[in-house]
């Protein structure tokens, strides 16, 4: 998680090098005001410009100063809920930690409280969901890495929970923790339906959350580039109807830790991507399609599969599909939803 800290005077500087200090967990670039900078920090001169390339690049901005000088710099670049980066304000004494964007999905509710503990200062949470301590469908969706396929449904489901009505709950995944706003087994009108697709139920209002939670396992000749890369694998799980939006790493073998056209493909849509040995990827457990070809140039019969089986810890929903040099299989890491699950 990249967090970017702005402050503008002295007392601000010391307190975001403090929060280096207590945030070491987290990738944390300070950025102090020209007249109170240190050596650790990147010094700027203009506010807004800072912040207008830091909420396009941060996972979360905290700003050390007034909660008015935060809300008037950020508010020319706010979009959506859904890619909004977190913004917490600190003020200058580090009394108060307040989230004001992003709470739930962006994960500044729970940063702020994080942060607080950490510096003895009061959190200033202010959804509705979380001062009455009740299920907020944002939050869990986040911390499951579930997909919220509506947000006008997930606002109806938390205003139906501050209405104080039980929620209904289906799920093909195992589930733990399942507060008491919500029921597995009485007939609701509002619903929550956690599948790996959209598809008809008993709930007059449902809320549909997808996992992200497949792996792709990729092989690719020497010198494939991206664009073909990304072409033969959308258009595989095109034809075997799995979402891509599930999608949420790639693996393959750690010959191809130099592959440009790879590495282009996993930072053009977010994958982070994990290498494999060939005597790990020849550990792997399981039935394989096996190619003494790719074995003589690889050392493993096969890249794809078994990379994706070996990242994902589970079993292989797609097979291998090969084509323009590219090779692709799919497999699903295993999910237990937990409704006590947090995470930024």
């Amino acid at each position: 998680m990249k967090i970017s800290v702005i402050s503008i005077t002295e007392n601000g500087r010391k307190i975001s090098l403090e929060l280096k200090s207590i945030l070491c967990e987290y990738d944390i670039q300070r950025y102090c005001f020209h007249s109170h900078c240190d050596d650790d920090s990147s010094s700027f001169d203009n506010l807004n410009e800072i912040s207008k390339t830091l909420f396009h690049s941060s996972d979360a901005l905290i700003f050390v100063c007034a909660c008015g000088i935060a809300v008037r710099t950020i508010s020319p670049y706010i979009r959506s809920k859904l890619t909004d980066p977190a913004v917490i304000v600190i003020d200058d004494c580090a009394k108060f930690v307040i989230p004001i964007l992003s709470g739930h999905i962006g994960g500044a509710n729970v940063l702020s409280e994080i942060i607080a503990e950490k510096i003895n200062a009061v959190p200033v949470v202010t959804t509705a969901t979380d001062t009455g301590k009740k299920f907020s469908p944002d939050s869990f969706a986040k911390a499951n890495e579930l997909i919220i396929t509506d947000m006008k449904a997930a606002k109806k489901i938390a205003s139906a929970v501050l209405e104080n009505e039980i929620i209904g709950l289906y799920s093909e995944y195992r589930f733990v923790n399942i507060p008491e706003q919500l029921s597995a087994n009485e007939k609701c009108r509002y619903g929550i339906v956690i599948s790996d697709k959209i598809c008809p139920c008993e709930f007059e209002f449902p809320l549909y959350l997808i996992p992200k939670n497949l792996v792709i396992g990729i092989g690719c000749k020497r010198g494939t580039s991206c664009d073909i890369i990304e072409k033969n694998v959308f258009k595989w799980l095109g034809q075997e109807k799995i979402n891509p939006e599930r999608i949420k790493s790639a693996a393959t073998i750690d010959l191809k830790k130099d592959e440009k056209g790879l590495a282009e493909f996993c930072e053009k849509f977010g994958y982070q991507l994990d290498f494999y040995s060939s005597e790990q990827l020849m550990a792997v457990d399981g039935e394989f399609a096996k190619s003494d070809f790719v074995k003589n140039i690889t050392g493993a019969d096969n890249v794809c599969e078994r990379s994706a089986v070996i990242r994902s810890g589970g079993e292989l929903i797609m097979r291998k599909h090969s084509g323009d040099g590219v090779t692709c299989a799919v497999a699903e890491i295993p999910v237990i939803i937990d409704f006590e699950r947090k995470m930024l």
